[in-house]
């Protein structure tokens, strides 16, 4: 089934959604060098809900949203591109996707094949859809994990540890922190370990019932606004073309060429989903000006938090429009976040223009900004 043309006018959209809840995370707060962990029953879960939040969105044919011309029930993959970051927390990306495509295209008994018997077999599990998946490797690929072995960003991070308002918001941390101490079993609690004291007491108050119980209620709360101040300043900048905003800019290319695929009639690409790790948020809500005019949104996402950029184009009107909405992980909803000061849709000429200065189209560019010359495939430039 296809659904009816839409009178809003929308011609697809690309998305950015985070992994779903895991176990403890390590990354070293100098070099954001990760180790693995893995993605919980509940994270799957929280995927699953978001990909039934997109389904009802964007793909049921009754909803006042959803794209022009896409495949209702049967995945069409040629509407489709799928894109999962395969380095930082191991597998839990990469599963979380999974989860993600089984709400949004559930199995259906259109998933079938009829024999010359006559027989007619519908796919396990009542018909699953298996909805191909590029696998973005860190060694081949930089686009979606461009933060790590790029010293440039590491200096970047330290010179951030290292100004004033870190160190002033550092010593307004430390009487919590102490206060905290006796709860994060031996765990450093200078402040450059902010992430991993938070992502310690975040996981411990969602999977141990004693520490719940034990934690004053403020805690929690406390140590997520003081890592929202310390991410946000590792992953942005002043400038667009800054290095703390790596995380987003190589992820540029691959949303302009998306978009502009969904705004051709002739292309049938509908919804391009990108899964990745909570950094690009922040860069991206920061090179949008999004979080300036909205500084609740600054910092670190929840689980299962989805960024989208729809493409539309108003019935009379020649010229395609990008919106960007936000929905954070336990939200109902999407919110319009603004762009570039506007807070609805700007023609997609003027978001490509406006951040293709920022754009790293490949990795020798990603090389040369990062000043890496022997990993990730920097050798060969050098």
């Amino acid at each position: 089934m296809v659904n009816p043309a839409n009178p809003a006018g929308l011609l697809g959209v690309v998305l950015l959604a985070r992994h779903g809840d895991r176990l403890e995370f390590f990354q070293d707060p100098l070099t954001y060098n990760p180790t693995q962990t893995f993605l919980t029953p509940l994270g799957s879960v929280q995927e699953f809900r978001l990909g039934g939040f997109l389904r009802n969105t964007y793909i049921n044919p009754f909803s006042s949203h959803s794209i022009q011309g896409i495949s209702t029930d049967l995945a069409n993959i040629d509407q489709l591109v799928v894109r999962a970051d395969a380095a930082g927390e191991g597998n839990v990306i990469q599963d979380s996707v999974q989860g993600l495509l089984q709400g949004l295209y559930p199995p259906t008994h259109d998933s079938n094949v009829t024999l010359a018997n006559g027989t007619t077999i519908v796919g396990p599990l009542g018909g699953y859809q298996y909805i191909p998946i590029e696998s973005v490797q860190p060694d081949l690929d930089i686009s979606l994990n461009s933060f790590t072995s790029c010293p440039n960003f590491d200096q970047h991070t330290l010179g951030f540890y290292a100004s004033n308002p870190f160190q002033q918001v550092a010593a307004q941390a430390a009487p919590f922190l102490q206060q905290l101490a006796p709860f994060l079993v031996n765990r450093s609690i200078d402040f450059t370990n902010m992430f991993k004291i938070f992502d310690f007491v975040n996981v411990q108050r969602i999977h141990n019932a004693t520490f719940l119980h034990l934690l004053p209620p403020t805690f929690g709360q406390q140590a997520y606004g003081f890592a929202n101040f310390h991410e946000n300043g590792v992953f942005t900048d002043t400038s667009i073309r800054g290095i703390g905003d790596i995380a987003i800019r190589t992820i540029l290319p691959s949303i302009f060429t998306s978009l502009t695929r969904i705004a051709n009639s002739s292309d049938p690409l509908k919804l391009a989903l990108n899964e990745i790790s909570y950094k690009p948020f922040i860069s991206l809500f920061n090179v949008t000006g999004a979080s300036t005019v909205d500084p609740g949104i600054a910092g670190i996402v929840d689980y299962a938090a989805v960024v989208a950029l729809e493409v539309s184009q108003p019935p009379g009107t020649s010229t395609p429009l990008v919106t960007l909405k936000f929905k954070n992980g336990t939200d109902t909803e999407f919110r319009t976040l603004s762009l570039f000061g506007t807070r609805g849709g700007v023609p997609l000429s003027s978001f490509i223009s406006a951040l293709a200065p920022a754009a790293v189209n490949n990795t020798q560019q990603w090389c040369t900004a990062c000043n890496q010359t022997t990993l990730r495939g920097c050798s060969v430039f050098h």
